[in-house]
């Protein structure tokens, strides 16, 4: 005699673990649910869900259940709508060899019903949901990662060779304000690794040029342009617009120290890249986490044996393979996802193509960043890196 959907309902409902709702609100006012998964569907879920919940929608389960699910020994609380489909879900994950998973009946109707606590999902608009749909997938991104990329504000210094990738992609993952300072304009010499610029706009401020396609690329960014070259007369006037990451593609030794030393002063981590040549390297400043540029380089070395882009040359592909990490790195700090390069210096050759990573370490008598720093206020870095 063939089975009615009531007989399959019975059949997984005595095959799997229940849990009532006051068992699960009291385990949840006790901290003491280490993996809840609400199955329902999106729109069901933008409606609100249990704070904390994992959504994978019953009809993804087979397919998002190992990434999003990676211990199998666990414990797992299914919960959907009335206690259903958390059921036919508990006896899936059953089968794929999760050991503990238990189903939670009633549902979220009567968890609402009763006044627990409910959490919305970000605000992101139907057009955010499809630019954005593959980081929503990414359980280390999702729709809060999404939120804080789209809240986040990055300040790239430099809108040449480091910054052109840099902000490209940060524009692309949806950083919501960017700041690009440079006092430069489009040059043609620049095309060839400048990729945020274009031959029709030579002459054009890099900060006009670059918030063109950027702004074009998404309109979902902010762009906040400084045509002006970094000093110590107004670095504070910047950094007052309050910057989570800085991304420093400046290709000059005073400016550097300057944005080390105002960095530490505003405790702003820096996302480090410079290049020369065929070679380029990464790493990040966190201040008062890992060491700073000075921990680095306590003085800047003598102009003869740091020539600039224009002076020795660059691989025009290079600065694109450095501005990425950049941009990858400050991404990771927004979403506090990853191990950052603080206290590590990821270098690269391209002719032989192979990275590095060396240790970095705080110097505790660093002037600026030590146990007892010297420097407490911006000094005459033009000066001091001329040995003067």
């Amino acid at each position: 005699m063939a089975k009615t959907y009531s007989d399959l309902f019975m059949e997984v409902r005595d095959a799997v673990k229940l849990m009532n709702l006051e068992e699960l609100k009291q385990r949840f006012d006790k901290g003491d649910i280490k993996t809840l998964v609400d199955v329902r569907e999106k729109d069901e879920f933008r409606g609100g869900f249990i704070p904390g919940a994992v959504h994978i929608p019953r009809g993804f389960l087979e397919m998002q259940a190992e990434n999003k699910l990676p211990d199998k020994s666990a414990e797992v609380i299914v919960y959907c709508a009335g206690g259903t489909r958390s059921a036919f879900a508990a006896k899936t994950l059953a089968e794929l060899g999760y050991s503990n998973v238990i189903s939670v009946n009633p549902g979220f109707i009567r968890w609402k019903d009763m006044s627990y606590p409910v959490e919305s999902p970000p605000d992101l608009t139907p057009a955010q949901l499809d630019r954005y749909s593959r980081h929503l997938l990414l359980p280390e991104v999702g729709e809060r990662g999404q939120e804080k990329l789209l809240k986040a504000r990055v300040l790239l210094l430099g809108a040449g060779g480091l910054g052109s990738p840099s902000s490209l992609y940060l524009a692309a993952a949806g950083v919501g304000t960017l700041g690009l300072i440079d006092a430069d304009v489009v040059d043609a010499s620049n095309l060839q690794r400048q990729i945020v610029h274009a031959t029709s706009r030579i002459g054009m401020p890099k900060v006009d040029s670059a918030e063109q396609s950027l702004k074009d690329l998404n309109p979902d960014v902010k762009v906040i342009k400084y045509q002006e070259r970094l000093t110590s007369e107004n670095i504070e006037r910047i950094l007052a617009d309050k910057w989570d990451v800085i991304v420093d593609g400046v290709d000059n030794f005073p400016t550097r120290y300057l944005v080390n030393d105002a960095s530490v002063f505003h405790n702003i981590p820096v996302v480090h890249g410079s290049i020369f040549r065929f070679d380029g390297q990464v790493t990040t400043f966190i201040p008062h986490q890992g060491p700073c540029y000075r921990c680095l380089y306590p003085e800047p070395p003598p102009p003869h044996l740091a020539p600039s882009c224009a002076e020795a040359g660059v691989l025009g592909i290079l600065p694109g393979a450095i501005g990425i990490l950049q941009a990858t790195e400050a991404v990771k700090l927004i979403l506090g996802r990853g191990n950052s390069l603080s206290g590590r210096l990821l270098t690269y050759d391209s002719l032989g193509m192979t990275f590095r990573t060396l240790k970095l370490r705080r110097d505790k008598t660093c002037p600026v960043c030590g146990d007892n720093p010297t420097i407490k206020e911006y000094i005459d870095y033009e000066g001091f890196c001329s040995g003067g």
